[in-house]
């Protein structure tokens, strides 16, 4: 396409933008509304997946070797749990080492069992390259020697595993429907002025214009409308992010997770809504004239 074409083109989308006056305005709407609530849920779910990710990489096996088991017995046990293709890496945990980590955790009334009455175990403390393998590489730990029992968080873990996937399904089939939505609407409110346009689309067809020639003018008005109407939903999701960054921030800092920092995320966030807006309006717009091209 010739430059002074495209140029034309682009001059009848904004004069067509004009036109329509509250039409255009109600698919601004309808953009802004569905680009908000999408970027408040691909906020969300990246963030979940964030933290969820930081837990999954804190899910371990712990493999409670027998009492009584010797030094050398403990290395052959190493080597077989190594020997799992799903093994990242193998930490030794002394039962005195256990016990530090009880009284830490739940007062030092905890150090009376210390010496011969210490009832823990000595541990090896496994991470696996998947958090989802720790399932497997527990019940494979449970049938080797010198093993007293293998846990990995048993239905904790795999509660956390379900929740996550399901954040992933259920957020990602909101967006498109979401988006289906807008689509419905911007095609419609093309289609409006493709009607008030027919005599004109018609006459131009009489004198040899081309489907692409006819079709340009309306999928950049489609874009145009998708541009426009995600300026609203980036100021409002930018802000609010950082708002509420600040705020989570703090309450998460104990805990050691932390959300994406809104420097190169709210930069991501921002180009993908630009980039869905134009699309959802070009799409809309190619839909709505197909009717209207048919020879």
């Amino acid at each position: 396409m010739k430059a002074i074409t495209f140029k034309g083109h682009l001059v009848e989308s904004f004069k067509s933008l004009k036109r329509n006056g509250w039409m255009s305005v109600a698919a601004f709407s309808a953009v802004t509304v569905t680009l908000l609530l999408v970027g408040v849920l691909l906020s969300i779910i990246m963030n979940v997946n964030k933290i969820a990710s930081d837990i999954e990489n804190d899910v371990q096996v712990r493999v409670l070797i027998d009492r009584g088991t010797t030094s050398q017995q403990r290395k052959v046990l190493k080597k077989n749990l190594s020997e799992l293709d799903s093994i990242h890496s193998i930490k030794f945990s002394s039962k005195e080492q256990e016990l530090k980590n009880v009284v830490g955790s739940y007062g030092n009334e905890f150090k009376l069992f210390g010496g011969d009455d210490n009832p823990l175990n000595d541990v090896y403390v496994v991470k696996t390259k998947k958090p989802s393998q720790t399932v497997t590489v527990a019940k494979k730990a449970r049938t080797m020697k010198h093993v007293y029992d293998a846990k990995y968080g048993g239905a904790s873990a795999k509660k956390l595993f379900r929740i996550v996937d399901g954040i992933q399904k259920w957020g990602i089939g909101i967006s498109l429907l979401l988006l289906f939505v807008a689509v419905f609407l911007i095609s419609n409110t093309i289609k409006i002025t493709i009607l008030s346009r027919r005599n004109e689309i018609s006459i131009m067809r009489l004198v040899g214009a081309t489907n692409s020639f006819i079709r340009w003018p309306f999928i950049l008005e489609g874009a145009w409308t998708g541009l426009f109407g995600a300026i609203l939903p980036i100021i409002v999701v930018d802000i609010g992010y950082v708002w509420v960054h600040g705020i989570l921030s703090a309450s998460l800092a104990s805990t050691g997770y932390r959300l994406l920092s809104p420097g190169v995320f709210l930069v991501q966030i921002d180009i993908l809504m630009i980039l869905i807006g134009i699309l959802i309006g070009a799409i809309g717009s190619g839909l709505s004239m197909r009717r209207f091209l048919r020879i």
